[in-house]
């Protein structure tokens, strides 16, 4: 199954729902945002199109307020936010042609990847940290204690007493994180970056 993005074809009229520009995917990514009060705060991106993004967040501005966002696989990007919705927020991405050119490829990539059922990477070896305790930071910034069960650059396996959702933005340390599933004894993490292997373990205490 192939996913592309594109603008509505020249005298195609649009669904009477679907009004932009450009095709929005349904896609989870991690970030971050700035508002114009220059606080950063995590985000989720709920869909995402070359003109546009939905954001889970825990802050929110006035609309037509300046954003600049970070998201893992896709870069910056900025705009000015168009609508608050329960939870979040949805932004205008302005920007270049070139640049949404580049930004619909990218999309359409990441689009086959999640559409695809791609499993977790499995290419790095997984360890048994020296330290085993660790603490999760939810996005309402509530800090669960935890023990590593498996650690690898790439995502981890975690025992704690409370399993929040599948999906759910968190820090595990201080690395950025989202829960990819629940096991039975806790979660399983993928990292929103590969780690340094001689500094992962200092970040997660």
């Amino acid at each position: 199954m192939n996913v592309a993005l594109a603008q509505n074809r020249p005298g195609q009229t649009p669904k009477p729902r679907e009004k932009r520009r450009f095709q929005r995917v349904s896609i989870s990514l991690l970030g971050r945002y700035m508002l114009p009060t220059k606080q950063e705060y995590p985000c989720q991106v709920l869909d995402i199109s070359p003109g546009g993004v939905s954001f889970v967040a825990p802050e929110t501005s006035l609309v037509g307020d300046m954003v600049i966002a970070y998201i893992d696989h896709v870069g910056r990007v900025e705009g000015r936010i168009a609508r608050l919705i329960p939870n979040g927020f949805a932004m205008t991405i302005e920007a270049t042609a070139r640049k949404r050119d580049k930004l619909a490829s990218q999309l359409t990539w990441l689009a086959n990847r999640h559409v695809l059922g791609l499993p977790e990477d499995r290419r790095h070896e997984r360890i048994l940290p020296r330290n085993p305790m660790s603490r999760l930071t939810l996005p309402d910034g509530s800090v669960q204690p935890c023990r590593l069960i498996d650690l690898s650059l790439s995502g981890a396996a975690i025992s704690l007493q409370n399993r929040p959702t599948v999906g759910t933005p968190v820090l595990l340390g201080r690395i950025r994180a989202r829960i990819v599933r629940h096991l039975e004894a806790g979660i399983a993490l993928e990292f929103a970056s590969i780690q340094d292997p001689e500094h992962i373990e200092q970040q997660l205490h």
